[in-house]
């Protein structure tokens, strides 16, 4: 009897935890482009940010942080809050 008490404990709380979870994306997404507007990496943030926006069903912002060779983009995006509504367009190695 236990067991099975135990049992549907488990279910009904793996199930509640189900409702209770928020959906992703909530909020509109930020794509960081640490390069200067009109070059490659923009260009291509730009294409693919109206495609994610409408992939997604939120606005998807396209943001350009230019400076320090690509650092204070980079920079930004490192530090922002890790749940995943701040991405960064760009490559890797020297431009």
């Amino acid at each position: 009897m236990k067991t099975r008490l135990t049992l549907f404990a488990l279910l009904v709380s793996a199930w509640c935890g189900g409702l209770f979870a928020q959906g992703y994306p909530s909020k509109a997404v930020q794509i960081v482009v640490p390069y200067p507007a009109g070059g490659y990496y923009d260009v291509i943030a730009r294409i693919v940010g109206p495609k994610l926006s409408q992939a997604l069903g939120q606005p998807v912002i396209v943001e350009n942080r230019v400076g320090a060779n690509a650092i204070i983009g980079t920079e930004y995006t490192a530090k922002a809050a890790p749940d995943g509504y701040t991405i960064m367009v760009g490559g890797i190695g020297p431009t």
